[in-house]
């Protein structure tokens, strides 16, 4: 039986943000639709507790030989451990040399915004990139932004990008959704801003637009578990002028937590300095909350004309459209009826139909249609 090996080393990492969440999905609508014959099984790097990386059915995952440091550094040179299955997707560019290989490149920004990743992390992430692009038989982008970016660093791999955008997890509020805000503290309507805690998605930005006199009215809810870059929030709202009382951060939450802060949101901003898709944004968008995003190009073109877009960088851009959509009820109702349509576009099941032509059937390297037994492999 021919077997699709997926790599699902991100569902494990202590910070696995959106491409924790994109590695969890599109294995799992992988494993629920899979191609006649076929079957999916999942490998990760040796950890002891692997409960987060279990995916209904899916195989495994089965633990390779060698820790999430180690294997990170002897993939970036080309080594073992190596990778059994009849063909392998990555789900990010952690992923071993071999073929018939499948690739997920979830942006640029080692390129297009070093500045907002450690120095290690723009190395290792130029180093893997660049040999998906020069070696996989496919690279899947979410956006045409990406696309147009690798495009033009790689050009002579330009054929072999395809862009497959992310699905939208549904996000229900449950039942006891106004309970949790209650425990909280949250006010009847406020700011969200969903985000891993780090330079690249603008939440100083978001801070000081919070404090200028057009959102003075408003709360502003932080979620999202700390990265890199020691972002301090308390000491970026101080330097604003933020009041203590205006604004909290909730950390790293579950999904029917979020869907509970979702639920009493009156908007979710997105300042992002650079993006490759935005989940968030399409996540409040299915659940009716009025999103205002930055100008970044793949935030952009998520939004599909559904958000209110400003400058990145814009403060008073940012503040001045805060107090227009939670001062304009109409707004608020085009808005999520707009954001709604919208989200209806995205699914992880098509999503997972494209990866499958990728695999079983549709990529433009025909290697990826070979059934290839590597005995011996984990």
């Amino acid at each position: 039986m021919p077997e699709l090996t997926v790599v699902v080393e991100q569902c494990l990492a202590p910070v696995p943000g959106g491409t924790g969440r994109y590695a969890r999905e599109i294995t799992a609508a992988l494993a629920a639709a899979p191609r006649p014959g076929w079957r999916v099984r999942t490998v990760s790097a040796w950890h002891r507790e692997l409960a987060p990386a279990v995916i209904p059915g899916a195989d495994g995952p089965h633990r390779l030989p060698a820790g999430h440091r180690v294997l990170s550094r002897l993939w970036e040179r080309g080594l073992p451990p190596w990778v059994s299955g009849s063909s392998v997707h990555a789900t990010t560019p952690l992923a071993p040399r071999r073929t018939p290989l499948v690739v997920t490149v979830h942006d640029a920004v080692p390129w297009t915004h070093p500045e907002t990743l450690t120095p290690r992390g723009v190395s290792w992430h130029k180093v893997m990139v660049s040999r998906a692009m020069t070696r996989a038989d496919a690279v899947v982008v979410p956006s045409m932004a990406v696309a147009d970016d690798l495009a033009g660093l790689f050009p002579a791999a330009s054929d072999r990008l395809h862009v497959i955008g992310h699905g939208v997890t549904a996000l229900d509020p449950p039942a006891d959704a106004a309970a949790r805000r209650a425990r909280w503290n949250l006010p009847e309507r406020y700011v969200v801003t969903v985000a891993t805690l780090e330079p690249r998605k603008g939440l100083d930005v978001l801070i000081r637009a919070m404090a200028l006199p057009p959102a003075r009215g408003a709360h502003l809810v932080v979620v999202g578990p700390p990265g890199w870059g020691d972002i301090d929030l308390a000491a970026v709202a101080s330097a604003a002028g933020l009041a203590p009382d205006r604004w909290q951060s909730l950390g790293r939450i579950d999904d029917a937590d979020l869907a509970a802060v979702l639920d009493g949101a009156g908007v979710l901003a997105a300042p992002s300095r650079a993006e490759g898709f935005g989940l968030p944004v399409l996540e409040a968008m299915a659940a009716g909350v009025p999103v205002i995003c930055s100008d970044a190009p793949a935030l952009v073109e998520v939004a599909g004309g559904a958000a209110l877009v400003v400058r990145r960088e814009d403060p008073a851009a940012l503040a001045t459209a805060i107090g227009d959509v939670l001062g304009d009820r109409a707004a608020v109702t085009e808005l999520a009826t707009k954001g709604r349509s919208r989200a209806a576009g995205f699914s992880w099941a098509a999503a997972a139909r494209a990866v499958w032509d990728l695999h079983a059937g549709g990529n433009p390297r025909r290697r990826c249609q070979l059934i290839r037994r590597d005995r011996g492999r984990t």
